[in-house]
């Protein structure tokens, strides 16, 4: 028996040829075992409806068995042409032939400088996307924050509003005005620090200014 592969075969007939040639083999060897085994009882009762032959059944199985290696061999012999007749006529698909499933890459021919810059190309694409995934992630999670954020302010404004509303109620200035007011005297005070603080650092650097006191 032959063991060539023959891939592109095997996915054609959905089978190896080598399983198909075997199967043959036995079943060849089956029958001529079983056709032997016919005549060799036929033989018997011939040789039992004989007066005197001389002949015993072990004789007969002997014979058989002979008979059937004789056979047996002429038969490898002539299987043997069989095989390779099978495997390069009938159970050979020539190479310009192709499955329909394969047709596509007539179609599409690729090298292989072509399908490595095919496999860098999906690997930036994919770097890209997983790049972009994250910043998409992180985007949601800011648009999150600043809803929070949104959220948090409009009750703010909704305090603020409230207590507006009060002052107008008991007849008091402007809420915002006065905010407004508290924020520039706030400015105010701040410049008024920022001044006596760099006047006590120059009192600090002066020496005659410590003599003095």
């Amino acid at each position: 028996m032959s063991f060539v592969p023959m891939c592109y075969e095997t996915q054609f007939f959905g089978f190896t040829p080598q399983t198909c040639i075997l199967r043959l083999y036995i079943s060849f060897q089956d029958y001529l075992f079983d056709m032997l085994l016919v005549v060799e009882s036929v033989i018997l009762k011939k040789i039992e409806k004989v007066p005197n032959c001389g002949i015993s059944r072990s004789e007969v199985r002997q014979s058989t068995e002979k008979y059937l290696t004789f056979v047996n061999d002429r038969f490898n012999q002539l299987f043997q042409r069989m095989e390779q007749c099978l495997l390069k006529m009938v159970l050979k698909i020539p190479r310009n032939v192709l499955l329909p499933e394969d047709k596509v890459h007539i179609e599409f021919l690729y090298s292989k400088e072509k399908f490595d810059a095919l496999q860098n190309d999906t690997k930036s694409l994919q770097t890209q996307y997983k790049a972009e995934s994250l910043a998409t992630q992180a985007l949601l999670a800011e648009l999150e924050e600043q809803k929070a954020i949104q959220a948090e302010l409009g009750k703010i404004l909704a305090w603020f509003d409230g207590m507006d509303k009060i002052c107008r109620e008991h007849g008091n200035i402007d809420l915002l005005e006065s905010f407004a007011f508290m924020v520039q005297t706030s400015k105010k005070l701040q410049s008024t620090v920022k001044t006596i603080d760099k006047k006590h650092k120059k009192l600090k650097l002066d020496p005659t200014s410590k003599k003095l006191l």
